[in-house]
């Protein structure tokens, strides 16, 4: 049997198609926000989806969840929200707003799990915050686990993903096992310092961008987020590996049943004119002066994509970044490539919650080379896999919050809401959907 791993916090599943990959079967995922479950759901139809807080979560509900029994957890995984604001006179983990962190703990504990993997924002290794680090680690040593010293900020540029994005992660394993190392660094990038020998130089965005059709050329994607197309030419080893068109490109993971010639994720953004011209005038590399958004640079490195927020935080959409070649900004699926998703991986069909959805996830290939590391350090060896399997119902994709959460039988969280389309496009999106089906479906 493939070990076993948890997914808390799981959002799309960033992480859990980098544990999956490195040859863990991630049994059950647990997340808040139903639109997330349900695109979870889709991409990962073997692996139990929970649909709540860990707040109100037990060892032994994961358990019956995920229909493990009493089997070992070989590693629990997330990364939980916190502030970790040190207060004078008192310890940060006591602050209540950080009690989602104190819970990981715990449930990494409740499930015995051979080790765990904790990622978090960078700022909490520096400053104030790093006491309520230290504090961290103190608590795991108190439940049993011995953590990796010094902890490390890893960058995914530094592991075949052409974003430059730096994470906290923070490993650990039961007291008596050998704790996990960090992963070395596997490539190098534009403008990185220090000592690059020996290291291949990573993807850029034209590696990463340049054999996706260009989505202004498909009229249907005004209104759907996917269109047949033949176009799909990877010009790059980078391409060729999230075309799923390279030697080994499901590394250790479940191989899905896709259709290739389908651009998903793809719904376009309708710029003004002026809007256009001014991103066309806009230097690859700089920030177009109005919109403050990035051009990207064809033969460097994306910046940091981050998250949109909900109606509790102002609704912020997420500022995804100018193509280097055409006068729009990028699509989720655009995005994905820049992250290090595959291109069977699908996203919610709304740009807002797919951009959301990338924006908050961990980039597979680095979450591989964590996952990589820690199951070096239990001691298995990963196994190829040749039968594929099923992705779910697409209309999981098609969930906005309140459908999402009827599905799964929960209540719509508080404070979140959806960004849909004007009342045109969402009756001409009814219009098209039955002739669309197929596509729809892909």
């Amino acid at each position: 049997m493939r070990p076993i791993g948890i997914d808390l916090f799981a959002g799309a599943g960033g992480m859990s198609l980098g544990f999956e990959q490195a040859g863990f079967d991630v049994a059950a995922a647990v997340e808040i926000d139903p639109v997330h479950c349900a695109v979870h759901k889709f991409n990962f139809p073997n692996c139990a989806v929970i649909p709540t807080s860990v707040e109100r979560l037990t060892g032994s509900a994961i358990r019956t969840a995920a229909g493990i029994g009493n089997r070992d957890i070989d590693v629990v995984f997330g990364g939980p929200p916190c502030q970790g604001f040190s207060l004078i006179g008192h310890r940060a983990l006591d602050d209540a707003r950080n009690r989602l962190v104190l819970d990981f703990v715990r449930l990494v504990a409740e499930l015995k799990a051979k080790a765990f993997v904790f990622e978090n924002v960078k700022g909490l290794t520096v400053g104030k915050h790093r006491t309520f680090l230290c504090e961290l680690i103190e608590a795991f040593e108190v439940a049993g686990y011995t953590v990796q010293a010094p902890e490390q900020v890893l960058n995914a540029a530094n592991y075949g993903v052409p974003q430059s994005r730096e994470r906290l992660i923070l490993m650990g394993t039961q007291k008596g096992l050998k704790p996990p190392k960090y992963p070395a660094k596997q490539t190098a990038f534009p403008g990185m310092r220090g000592d690059t020998k020996g290291l291949d130089l990573g993807p850029t965005c034209r590696d990463a961008l340049a054999d996706v059709p260009d989505a202004d050329q498909f009229e249907i994607l005004q209104i759907e987020d996917c269109a047949h197309t033949d176009l799909y030419k990877p010009i790059s080893k980078y391409a060729a590996e999230l075309s799923l068109r390279a030697k080994d490109s499901w590394h250790f993971g479940y191989p899905r049943d896709w259709k290739s010639k389908v651009l998903t994720s793809s719904a376009r953004t309708e710029h003004s004119p002026i809007s256009r011209r001014r991103f066309a005038e806009t230097t690859p590399g700089e920030v177009e002066p109005i919109s403050r958004f990035l051009k990207l640079s064809p033969d460097g490195i994306a910046n940091t994509l981050r998250a949109g927020t909900d109606s509790a935080r102002g609704a912020f959409t997420s500022p995804r970044p100018i193509h280097y070649l055409y006068p729009r900004c990028v699509t989720v699926r655009e995005m994905a490539r820049l992250h290090g998703f595959p291109d069977w991986f699908r996203f919610n069909v709304t740009k807002w919650h797919g951009a959301r959805q990338i924006g908050n996830a961990v980039p597979p290939p680095m979450a591989r080379a964590v996952a990589t590391e820690v199951m070096r350090a239990i001691g298995r060896k990963p196994k190829k896999l040749s039968t594929k399997i099923k992705l779910g119902d697409p209309m999981l994709l098609r969930m906005d919050v309140s459908e999402a959460a009827s599905h799964f039988g929960i209540i719509a969280p508080i404070g979140r809401r959806d960004r849909k389309s004007g009342a045109k496009k969402r009756k001409q999106h009814e219009i098209e959907a039955e002739r669309l089906k197929s596509v729809a479906h892909a």
